[in-house]
């Protein structure tokens, strides 16, 4: 830990002479560059500087108990030696979790996408109440959320929906979320009370920009056509839906609820990308036989990991056996009792396999 720590501060530092370069000032493109990872270090360093001080500290403080011969005093010193040592061994805890690698990905902004699943017409609607449950979770931290696609079911649900949320660290907290959602409630269209087990599947994909993900255009092909609500009504006179097929793995992107034909391209386009992202990952772990590095980081879409329980209002997050009975507060938008918790979870998994 400490070769890893001198090493990051003698990184800080270098930034440090590098920003007040005459080169690197004439250029603002890279001094942002350099300011933007030096603030990142910023907080690692002063935690470090800290724990080396008060590491010197107690040399300092136990070589006084080793000549101190008034009992008073040593009494005195081996509480303030107490003291230091408590601090530094929440100091050691503190920098062994910031010293973990970081995802690359968890300062972007996300594309969710919601599915209903067994169900039926439930199904849809409790796909449209994870719907609002994200975007308030959302707009409580300033991100905004912009639907790309949906399916409408018919009766105020989806079949499907996708939507981005654009925000800094979305994907921090959001990646927990991918997973079979999973309820049990009456349905509004159960007429005989009886009690119904419906789900709905989350996908949680880091939008990924141009730069990060190439797609060869000669592996597109691009349709456009007419777009249409429920039940083929005409909600556009011009042709501006489009429907991407990327031919070398079969994927189908369409996208029809923007007016303008290139709004929609665009947007298609990053559904694309995040979701070539998302096959290459599952590619390389295929290759190295490895399932997910944890247990409760960005899930397996196709594993339950959360049941909404309404008669109890209950709701349990399979993962890491995590209850809470304010049920209601949850579907408005409170989940980060349930996402501090997953990634306190996440953490210690980590720090055991280092281990």
């Amino acid at each position: 830990m400490l070769e890893k720590l001198v090493a990051v501060e003698a990184r800080y530092n270098e930034l440090n002479e590098l920003m007040a370069s005459p080169e690197v000032m004439s250029d603002a493109k890279v001094l942002i560059k350099y300011g933007q990872e030096q603030a990142s270090l910023e907080d690692l360093v002063q935690a470090s500087r800290r724990y080396r001080d008060v590491s010197t500290q107690i040399d300092e403080v136990k070589e006084m108990m080793a000549e101190e011969d008034d009992e008073e005093m040593r009494l005195m010193v081996k509480e303030e030696l107490s003291s230091l040592q408590e601090e530094q061994k929440t100091l050691e805890d503190t920098l062994q979790v910031m010293l973990l690698p970081k995802d690359p990905n968890d300062d972007k902004s996300v594309i969710m996408e919601i599915r209903a699943g067994a169900g039926g017409n439930e199904a849809g609607l409790f796909a449209a109440d994870l719907f609002r449950m994200y975007s308030m979770y959302s707009q409580s931290h300033n991100w905004k959320v912009s639907v790309l696609s949906q399916n409408e079911s018919g009766i105020g649900g989806f079949k499907e929906i996708v939507f981005d949320v654009h925000g800094v660290g979305a994907y921090s907290k959001l990646k927990y979320e991918s997973g079979v959602h999973r309820v049990q409630r009456v349905p509004q269209t159960e007429s005989s009370g009886r009690i119904h087990t419906s789900t709905a599947t989350v996908a949680v994909l880091p939008e990924m920009d141009e730069v990060e993900i190439e797609i060869d255009l000669n592996d597109v092909r691009i349709d456009i056509f007419r777009s249409s609500g429920p039940g083929g009504q005409s909600v556009n006179t011009t042709d501006s839906a489009v429907r991407l097929t990327h031919e070398p793995t079969g994927l189908v992107i369409s996208c029809q609820d923007e007016k303008s034909q290139l709004q929609n391209k665009t947007k298609a386009f990053n559904i694309l990308r995040a979701k070539l992202y998302e096959l290459e990952q599952q590619r390389i772990e295929s290759e190295h036989g490895a399932t997910r590095r944890s247990q409760v980081g960005s899930g397996d879409r196709s594993e339950k990991i959360r049941t909404y329980n309404f008669p109890q209002t209950r709701v349990t997050d399979h993962r890491i056996h995590h209850t809470s009975h304010r049920l209601e507060g949850m579907m408005n938008g409170n989940i980060d009792d349930f996402i501090d918790a997953l990634k306190k979870a996440d953490i210690e998994e980590k720090l055991k396999n280092l281990s």
